[in-house]
């Protein structure tokens, strides 16, 4: 069994990336709840639209943390990915961060990503891979970009096995990642440290877990 778990790891690990995004051509949406201390806070949507070679994937989240009844904390983005024949050629994002904005707007330029974001603008290989988390070729990234600021994250990522995990009262045989920052300098505030499964049969992410002022947990709600 463990050479079988390494073996499939291993096909993360080469696979080229745009093989990847391929992978998700017959996916229409992904519907995530967002618990904070296990209390329900909010949603995240991913809706895919695919036009011969094209893919578009557009990202809505929205939350909010009340203590009663009163609302200490409102979060809501809007992202949209566009991929031709695998590859991403643009993405762009705006976000409201309790009343604080942040954005990022990307496309190709000299066969390198230009990023010009509210955290960071500049250049980045065309490896790096978006955060948002339903592409498992970040799995195999070197680094990772915000999509939130731009924010360039150098990370490294441990493979810890295959898991059967309980969502929405299903039972799915899952792969567990732990993604974290290989910059042992960040600040605190900054440092990556999440729990990613994809289940093991699709690779489809399913759930996601990290620690910030709480425990915050994404939990598929639905797959279509």
């Amino acid at each position: 069994m463990k050479k079988i778990i390494f073996l499939f790891f291993f096909y993360f690990l080469v696979y080229p990336v745009n093989a990847h995004v391929e992978h998700y051509q017959n996916l229409n949406k992904l519907v995530f709840n967002l618990y904070r201390n296990n209390d329900f806070i909010g949603t995240h949507t991913y809706t895919f639209t695919k036009k011969d070679e094209s893919l578009t994937v557009l990202s809505k989240i929205e939350f909010s943390i009340k203590k009663l009844g009163i609302v200490l904390y409102n979060y809501s983005a809007e992202g949209t990915e566009v991929y031709e024949g695998g590859k991403l050629i643009s993405f762009s994002s705006k976000t409201n961060q309790n009343k604080k904005e942040k954005f990022v707007d990307m496309n190709i330029k000299d066969n390198k990503y230009l990023i010009n974001g509210s955290s960071y603008k500049g250049h980045a290989p065309l490896d790096y891979v978006i955060g948002t988390w339903w592409n498992h070729a970040i799995v195999s990234a070197e680094a990772q970009i915000s999509a939130v600021s731009g924010r360039i994250i150098k990370q490294k990522v441990e493979f810890l096995g295959k898991e059967t995990i309980q969502i929405e009262n299903q039972s799915i045989e899952s792969l567990h990642f732990n993604f974290t920052s290989s910059d042992k300098k960040l600040d605190k505030n900054k440092k990556l440290n999440t729990h990613i499964w994809y289940d093991s049969k699709t690779l489809n992410w399913v759930k996601a877990k990290f620690e910030k002022k709480g425990t915050w947990e994404y939990r598929l709600k639905l797959i279509e």
